[in-house]
């Protein structure tokens, strides 16, 4: 792909709308904007400026009119010469005007490549880039609000100061290295180490962010377990806010999963609703049974609902002892507005489906259980990038090689390369130094036209 090339491509999603916007990015991106529309006056090509104009077809004839918007270098997304066209959005008239715009002399632009070119022309850093992606795709806003944070720099701004000192400490090194004839000091082990200590404490904690950054930007799935009647579908519908699931008196109502993604806390979440667990179910339910085990082995949390109203059963105690031994549960006493036993589960949440008391507590209890007590959630800067999570345990590994050569007494050249292993990830993380096929693969998760 050619910098010099001058892109296009729909920036607003495809289909019949009552607007949509071509943008075109690159130094002929004003004399190809010209050569298909028509102004009626003289094109006014001032920076963060709107005119009207009018899109004609191959005789002339008017179809559309338009408003035209320019962005002047390097004041835009690009840091080049941006003109977007908002145009209405019947999709004859959007084709029409792309087609035109690359008989002009433009380019359809790849996927991400007006990211692309603004990482490139240095307008973003990787992180930053890579946070605009999360951007379009947020799904809840909490998702959309970090991933805003990354865009102005939150993970970068983290990383700079970090990067900064352990640049020093390799400069004071090499010095030492480079000057040893002339009896210049190199800093003693005991200042070495204390220059380690703090860039290595902040990139493992940023390392330790991406156990809630992940949750953030992939979410989690829930199952939600017990015996028949225990209200686990009414619980399920109680957190969708919606009947999503069938709930009746009949026990084995449910007999298949049923599934839907809601948010808790601005976290996604797939729920899960189970077929309940019992002895002498009939064939379709025993089949909805073994489901219901596989959906515990394959959430990340899983709920056991009981029944407040009723001793422990047998059955019960099963499920416990399986979500026990499978990973992470929770204990969800139902039905606390009856009448509750004394020898149910301290443990276990209370809660009533059916009057809705307990049903905050038992949220935050989730999201507790998935991420303790928000841990991270008032941590500016956190990642969420397996990419990013990838590189910062190389740079760590090699700040801990780095404090091990310390301590054995090697010479500060075999020092240099752990420092060196370090910082090379720290470069492909920011973008520093990265490979094309890493920005390939990078920018081709984007969609076209932006």
């Amino acid at each position: 792909m050619s910098l010099q090339d001058t892109i296009a491509a729909l920036s607003t999603p495809p289909g019949r709308g009552g607007l949509s916007v071509l943008r075109l990015s690159g130094p002929q991106a004003r004399a190809i904007a010209e050569s298909v529309l028509l102004f009626s006056h003289t094109v006014n090509w001032k920076g963060w400026s709107a005119q009207l104009a009018s899109l004609p077809d191959e005789q002339g004839n008017t179809i559309d009119h338009v408003v035209v918007t320019f962005f002047e270098a390097p004041r835009s997304y690009t840091a080049e010469d941006v003109v977007e066209i908002s145009c209405h959005g019947a999709p004859v008239i959007v084709h029409y005007a792309l087609e035109r715009l690359c008989r002009m002399g433009a380019r359809l632009a790849a996927p991400g490549e007006f990211t692309l070119r603004a990482y490139i022309n240095g307008r973003l850093d990787l992180p930053q880039a890579e946070a605009v992606r999360d951007l379009i795709g947020a799904t809840t806003l909490y998702q959309a609000r970090i991933a805003a944070q990354q865009v102005d720099g939150s993970v970068s701004h983290r990383l700079a100061p970090l990067k900064r000192q352990l640049l020093e400490l390799i400069a004071l090194l090499e010095a030492g290295i480079d000057f040893a004839e002339d009896d210049i000091d190199v800093a003693p082990d005991a200042e070495i180490l204390r220059r380690i200590q703090p860039v290595l404490a902040g990139l493992e904690a940023l390392q330790a962010s991406f156990a809630y950054g992940k949750l953030v930007h992939c979410g989690f799935t829930l199952a939600i377990v017990g015996r028949p009647n225990v209200g686990k579908s009414s619980l399920f519908n109680r957190l969708l806010d919606q009947d999503r699931a069938i709930v009746t008196e009949i026990p084995g109502t449910t007999r298949d999963l049923v599934s839907e993604h809601a948010s808790l806390e601005g976290i996604p979440v797939r729920f899960v609703d189970t077929a309940g667990v019992r002895q002498g179910a009939d064939l379709v339910e025993r089949l909805g049974i073994e489901r219901s085990y596989q959906a515990m082995a394959d959430a990340d949390l899983t709920v056991v609902v009981l029944d407040a109203s009723v001793p422990l059963q047998e059955q019960d105690q099963l499920l416990l002892d399986r979500a026990a031994n499978q990973g992470r549960h929770l204990l969800a006493a139902n039905k606390c507005d009856l009448q509750p036993v004394a020898a149910i589960l301290s443990t276990a949440v209370k809660v009533s489906a059916l009057t809705g008391e307990g049903l905050e507590g038992l949220r935050r209890a989730i999201v507790d259980a998935i991420a303790p007590a928000g841990s991270m959630e008032q941590e500016a800067g956190f990642i969420t990038s397996v990419r990013h999570e990838g590189l910062l345990m190389e740079a760590v590994s090699g700040l801990r090689h780095a404090k091990e050569a310390l301590g054995h007494g090697l010479p500060h050249e075999m020092l240099l390369l752990d420092l060196y292993a370090t910082l090379t990830p720290l470069d492909a993380l920011t973008g520093a130094t990265t490979a094309d096929d890493i920005l390939n693969r990078i920018f081709s998760t984007f969609c076209i036209g932006k």
